[in-house]
């Protein structure tokens, strides 16, 4: 008789980076070894769909009631699953009330994940009217409940080793099987520089303006930036492309050159090089900031660069811009470092040893 697990989900499946690509991905592995795979997210799809939006107050408001209501009578059907799995919280504000009821009066284990420096207040300016109905310091005791913890890298777990003493490093993970199959046209000109996220990290992005104009007066070249919204910024060489699922991989498969910038902050310390990762799976030469894990992904000059200063930046960019040869080389590096290590295929006996 297969095992049950069930998810408990901040977001609709196949919706969010963090949740597609921490273990949504393993769910076919999960089933091979014979487990039942449930997902039961907080947020409603319809919800999902307006909430990062500047809908109304009062839509994204019953959204949130909606959420809650489903939340308290899910409790009531726990005790069916062999395993709880929470990844970043069981509501996405207020007190941990439900992992509290999970873990002390329904007295049921539960393993958590978590892939971002959570405790840190980080909000989008559409919805700062909820912010400080977060409890950020929440975090602490749901890691204290629970029977296991996984994080993304060494930041994190130094954070969750000081409330819990059994924590596991997974990190996040490229399919290289079934999702990043394809590969970058190095021969394809003019030459794609490239930057994928969120809209909560565009900020990033600005620092490197003035040195991609630089660049714009001495070459020809496109800077892409595929996102859920457009930048609030311009420069001549900027095309914005509007993230889509179903042709995601497509998109970044079009980008030469990969650039993931970041402050130096823990914030961003807690990030799990997702970018770079995603790059490189696609052979992708990779221009990534040295802060985190980005320094255990990449080994500089050898599969991708890591640049603190703007000449840095420059100076690799325009090694790249004016070497195929170079990209391809360190493009496939780069590849064979997310085969080795960061693949699903790498990590999957680790995954399943959660549950068993």
């Amino acid at each position: 008789m297969p095992k049950r697990i069930i998810f408990l989900t901040p977001y609709p499946n196949g919706k969010a980076p963090s949740q597609r690509f921490r273990f949504e991905q393993y769910f076919n592995t999960l089933k091979k070894h014979n487990f039942e795979i449930v997902t039961r997210s907080f947020l409603s799809d319809k919800t999902w769909k307006i909430i990062y939006t500047n809908s109304s107050f009062l839509l994204k408001s019953l959204g949130i009631i909606g959420a809650f209501f489903r939340r308290f009578i899910l409790l009531f059907s726990l005790w069916k699953y062999d395993y709880v799995f929470i990844h970043r919280e069981a509501s996405m504000i207020g007190p941990p009330i439900f992992e509290w009821i999970i873990a002390k009066i329904l007295r049921k284990k539960y393993i958590y994940d978590f892939d971002d420096a959570i405790w840190l207040p980080n909000f989008s300016q559409q919805n700062a009217k909820f912010q400080k109905l977060k409890f950020y310091g929440k975090v602490n005791h749901i890691i204290k409940w629970a029977d296991q913890v996984t994080v993304g890298n060494d930041f994190l777990k130094e954070f969750a080793l000081q409330f819990n003493d059994n924590v596991t490093i997974i990190p996040t993970t490229i399919d290289l099987e079934y999702v990043h199959t394809i590969e970058c046209n190095q021969n394809s000109l003019p030459i794609n520089i490239g930057w994928t996220g969120t809209h909560t990290t565009l900020s990033y992005v600005k620092e490197l303006i003035p040195i991609i104009k630089e660049l714009e007066l001495k070459y020809d070249f496109t800077f892409t930036i595929i996102s859920n919204q457009p930048p609030d910024f311009k420069f001549n060489s900027l095309r914005f492309v509007q993230w889509n699922k179903s042709t995601e991989i497509e998109d970044l498969s079009k980008i030469q050159i990969g650039v993931m910038p970041l402050t130096d902050n823990d914030w961003a310390k807690g990030k799990c090089g997702f970018k770079a990762l995603q790059y490189m799976a696609l052979k992708i030469p990779s221009i990534i900031s040295p802060v985190g894990v980005n320094k255990t992904i990449v080994n500089n000059g050898k599969n991708g660069y890591l640049c603190s200063s703007s000449s840095e930046w420059k100076k690799r960019l325009e090694e790249l811009i004016c070497s195929k040869e170079l990209r391809i080389q360190i493009g496939e590096k780069g590849q064979l470092t997310v085969k080795e290590h960061f693949s699903v295929e790498a990590q999957s006996d680790n995954y399943i040893k959660l549950f068993v």
